[in-house]
């Protein structure tokens, strides 16, 4: 068994960790931290683990993560990453980081952004980007990943099939994304809270100021193999997890709908996690609620040759904390779907 610490797992995207930890065969729950509940039984504070673990909450520490634990699961805030990262990988331990600080490849685009200077630029050209359907070669045996963030998640994978096939025939990609409000994280704030985002759907961060717009664009530029710039905008929508990304991109003449589903479905033929809806059908977040899948759907507007593709995910699973045990799977040489095989709720 590999022992798993994971750190921040009181909050939405550690919790849903600590579930995958417990629920996969060849993982065992080292520790689980929290500063705000150490000392709290996990399933005190969440009491749908009731039965599935005794573990109490910890004070987060260097030294008693890497007493414990072959692998730490980083669940925290950016900042507060980069400053455990360090002395764990000195110590031996193996991060999958959920947080943004080593998604970013240049330190000068991390500070404009996140608005403080990366203390650790030295490990940023070591830090795998976990996004496995676009590139799992560097994963295997990878002692640092850095986990994509949910939005990017879905809209690179909604886009990167036309990108790297050719048939985009623009640079500029429009980006509409809506989220539940778990992806505010568990603190109280008060644009997520339940009187003002019930019944209410409202865009925020717009005109190219949220913290994902940068990621998003490094990650397409890859794919296209040129420069990609996005319009994007992410919206809270009053559900508790899900996420939905629809992106627009021009397209050449004579590149159908058929052509579309055709190409999507190719390219993600082999991939576990990632269904591609035959023709006329668009995803929803409801079918992928719980899991680690990706749900597809294409359309081209024939008219204005344009093409429209929307990438369901949950924001909390494969757009953290599954991703990081898919990652973590791929690290460790197991097969990605490892602890991942039950069922989730259809409805």
């Amino acid at each position: 068994m590999v022992n798993v610490a994971v750190v921040g797992a009181a909050g939405y995207a550690g919790i849903e960790a600590v579930r995958l930890v417990l629920g996969h065969p060849r993982l065992d729950l080292a520790l689980a931290t929290s500063a705000a509940d150490a000392g709290r039984r996990v399933a005190s504070v969440y009491p749908a683990l009731a039965g599935a673990t005794d573990v109490s909450f910890v004070e987060p520490s260097v030294d008693v993560i890497a007493g414990a634990a072959d692998v730490a699961l980083l669940a925290v805030p950016h900042t507060a990453s980069v400053e455990l990262t360090v002395p764990l990988l000195a110590a031996g331990v193996v991060v999958i980081d959920l947080s943004a600080d080593f998604r970013l490849l240049d330190p000068a685009v991390y500070e404009k952004w996140y608005g403080v200077t990366h203390a650790a630029p030295e490990l940023l050209p070591q830090a795998v980007y976990g996004l496995p359907e676009l590139d799992r070669a560097g994963l295997a045996g990878a002692k640092l990943v850095a986990c994509p963030g949910c939005y990017p998640t879905a809209t690179a994978l909604a886009i990167a099939p036309v990108l790297e096939s050719g048939a985009a025939s623009a640079s500029r990609i429009v980006v509409d994304a809506k989220s539940g409000v778990s992806g505010a994280g568990r603190s109280l704030n008060a644009s997520s809270h339940y009187v003002a985002a019930n019944e209410s759907v409202r865009a925020y961060s717009a005109g190219g100021a949220h913290r994902h717009t940068p990621e998003i664009e490094q990650t397409l530029t890859k794919v296209a193999g040129r420069d990609i710039s996005v319009v994007f905008t992410p919206h809270l929508v009053p559900m508790s997890r899900g996420l939905l990304s629809t992106v627009y991109v021009d397209v050449a003449d004579g590149f159908a709908t058929q052509d579309a589903v055709a190409l999507y479905k190719e390219r993600y033929r082999a991939e576990p996690f990632v269904y591609v809806h035959d023709e006329g059908q668009m995803p929803s977040t409801l079918e992928v609620s719980g899991s680690n899948r990706a749900a597809i759907g294409v359309v081209v507007d024939e008219r204005t040759r344009t093409l429209v593709a929307t990438c369901a995910i949950d924001n909390l699973v494969k757009g953290a904390a599954g991703q990081a045990v898919q990652c973590l799977n791929a690290v460790l040489g197991y097969a990605e779907t490892e602890g991942f095989e039950r069922p989730v709720p259809v409805i």
